[in-house]
């Protein structure tokens, strides 16, 4: 893609890295970086080594198969096994461990679940198989819901009854809410997440600045995009200032995408409560179907479970979510828990802070110790 090397330029970087530490001075700063795809740039791109060391970048919950809880993974199974049932799934969902293990568990067990590209791929397989019943475990934030949107509305309107959709959509506002309000953290900025705000824009993060004084910029996916957000958050804190700003402007526009947000309220609707993995239970924090596209709905069509699983001893996953914890700091990091056998979500997706470390920065053993110690 053209333009990408402008953005991954090391001396435009490590002039950024000298502005940003002489902005700094010696006091210390705490940034949450709030989407994972920006957490797995600054872990393949070494994005923290131009920064210097009073300056912490904190993971946040924006990775979609993290924040899953267990309970619903147990209930998509349930699902899944059922006679005449197709589940279809995008491949990151397939290893997100359950009560009752994972998709690729099930599937071994003899569950007809499929991976997709496309919540569309599902609709042509419940076209091709008009004798089986097939669902859609849709997750994901404002970024793939209004394409779960659309093929809700284009089920509809072929009258594909056989087709139906599990949703897990959250909404990211408010869950910033929930880190802002927990006592765990405290934060002195954020980078708001680039992804989302293609959808739902700049505005809805007003709050953040206006009631919690803390900036936010919402920054692009290139090492120099993160850096950026970084200097632009620190010039506000030097300034006296807590705004909102879109360093990712030529992607990200400030009211969002209107067709993609209209597709979104026309089929889905908040729902009273959600669990996430690591944050609890957050009121009108997830989307559900609804009613006028009830026959799609896999909560209404199906029996739904809906028992709360908890998470493992072992594994920590809620306090990287919440960035009280680095990936490394889990007890088992790296040893029970690697991407291949994943007891935590954020082992799973490539956006999750704990594989994005195991892959990208397991060999960095002396800033680990130091990190420990």
């Amino acid at each position: 893609m053209k333009f990408v090397d402008e953005y991954r330029d090391r001396d435009i970087a490590q002039r950024l890295g000298k502005q940003i530490a002489e902005l700094a001075g010696d006091d210390q700063y705490k940034f949450m970086e709030v989407c994972g795809g920006h957490t797995a740039t600054i872990y393949r791109h070494g994005v923290e080594d131009y920064l210097p060391d009073n300056i912490d970048l904190i993971h946040g919950p924006g990775c979609p198969v993290c924040v899953i809880p267990m309970g619903r993974v147990d209930d998509a199974i349930t699902l899944a096994e059922q006679d005449d049932v197709i589940m279809t799934s995008f491949g990151d969902m397939m290893r997100v461990p359950g009560g009752k293990g994972s998709f690729f568990d099930s599937k071994a067990n003899g569950a007809d679940i499929r991976m997709v590209y496309s919540p569309l791929d599902s609709l042509k397989i419940a076209r091709n198989n008009p004798d089986k019943r097939v669902i859609f475990m849709a997750i994901g934030f404002e970024t793939t819901a209004p394409s779960t949107a659309a093929t809700l509305m284009r089920a509809s309107q072929e009258g594909l009854d056989n087709f139906s959709v599990f949703c897990n959509h959250v909404t990211i506002i408010p869950a910033l809410k929930a880190i802002l309000d927990s006592p765990d953290l405290r934060l002195d900025g954020f980078l708001g997440p680039g992804h989302v705000s293609t959808v739902i824009g700049c505005r809805p993060y007003e709050f953040v600045a206006r009631d919690y004084g803390k900036p936010i910029v919402t920054s692009g996916f290139e090492p120099l995009d993160i850096l950026q957000g970084i200097y632009q958050t620190l010039v506000q804190l030097r300034e006296g200032r807590a705004e909102v700003e879109n360093q990712y402007s030529r992607v990200v526009p400030w009211d969002g995408n209107p067709k993609a947000l209209e597709v979104m309220s026309h089929t889905m609707e908040l729902r009273p409560y959600f669990e996430w993995r690591g944050l609890g239970f957050i009121s009108h924090s997830a989307m559900q179907v609804r009613e006028g596209f009830a026959a799609h709905d896999a909560e209404r069509i199906f029996d739904v479970p809906g028992v709360r699983v908890a998470d493992p001893d072992a594994c920590q996953c809620g306090e990287v979510l919440k960035g009280v914890l680095k990936p490394w700091e889990c007890k088992v990091f790296g040893t029970a828990c690697t991407p291949e056998t994943p007891i935590g979500t954020c082992m799973v997706s490539s956006e999750g802070a704990c594989a994005a470390y195991y892959n990208f920065g397991r060999f960095d053993r002396d800033r680990v110790q130091e990190a420990v110690s």
